[in-house]
C-alpha cells in the first residue's frame, strides 16, 4: 500500500453519560485541549494529528476490555497528578517486560481504563 494513502490523524469516539464530568477529567486534569464542542459530542487533542471524543450516550457502559492508553515519557509525574487529583488508579507505575512498556491504570469518570504508558523501546 502507497504511504500516500495512509491517513493523517486519528480519532476515537467513545460513548459516555456524564459529558461534563468526563470534560473536566479530560480537560482539567489530564490537560488535553478540547479542539471541538460539539454539544453532544467533546473532542480533545491528544497528540499533533491524534484525538480522543466521548459523545452523549444515555446508555453507555464500558466494555471491560477496552483501554485507552496515551503515550508520555513522564509515567511517574502523570501518576503522581492524578493520585493528588483523588483519581483511582489499579497500580503504581511498573515495568511490563513482556511488552516492553513502563506504565499504570487509572480509571476515568466513565468507568473506562485509562493506560498511561511509555515504551521502552520507541516504537
Amino acid at each position: 500500500m502507497s504511504s500516500k494513502l495512509l491517513p493523517e490523524g486519528f480519532i476515537a469516539f467513545y460513548p459516555c453519560v456524564d459529558l461534563e464530568a468526563t470534560r473536566h477529567f479530560y480537560e482539567t486534569v489530564l490537560g488535553l485541549e478540547m479542539v471541538r464542542d460539539q454539544k453532544t459530542c467533546f473532542i480533545f487533542k491528544t497528540a499533533q494529528e491524534a484525538f480522543i471524543g466521548f459523545c452523549k450516550h444515555e446508555d453507555a457502559s464500558p466494555h471491560k476490555d477496552l483501554i485507552i492508553t496515551l503515550l508520555t515519557d513522564k509515567v511517574d509525574e502523570v501518576y503522581e497528578h492524578l493520585k493528588n487529583n483523588v483519581i483511582e488508579t489499579e497500580h503504581e507505575p511498573s515495568l511490563n517486560e513482556y511488552y516492553g512498556i513502563y506504565h499504570f491504570f487509572a480509571k476515568d469518570p466513565n468507568g473506562y481504563r485509562l493506560e498511561v504508558q511509555r515504551f521502552i523501546e520507541p516504537l
